[in-house]
């Protein structure tokens, strides 16, 4: 894997944990309207079973490709994915904060 396909994969890989995590912030947001009330159990429950699925999809989207490089004996551009995805998400992450303060 050369050293563009590990940039393009560790943005995409980024991006998708960007969409997951807009998609449920907007359920929780809207988590009453959408499922009404919830009285008993069963919400603090799902919220913790969504917390745990959530962090599943995250470290797949974030761990499992520069796994499977390790894995697959190509250690240097596992741990270069990991570091460029890392990265992405940092740059994400100022960026929303930038956007957030200007929208204020």
């Amino acid at each position: 894997m050369n050293n563009k396909d590990i940039i393009k994969w560790s943005l995409i890989n980024s991006l998708g944990v960007v969409v997951y995590v807009a998609l449920v912030s907007t359920v929780m947001q809207n988590g009453e309207k959408i499922f009404g009330e919830m009285k008993n159990y069963v919400g603090p429950m799902a919220f913790l079973l969504l917390f745990v699925f959530s962090a599943l999809v995250t470290g797949l989207l974030i761990l499992g490709r520069p796994v499977y490089l390790f894995l697959d004996s190509a250690k240097k551009e596992a741990v270069k994915m990991l570091i460029y995805t890392v990265g992405w998400m940092f740059v994400i992450i100022i960026l929303m904060l930038v956007v957030n303060m200007l929208l204020k």
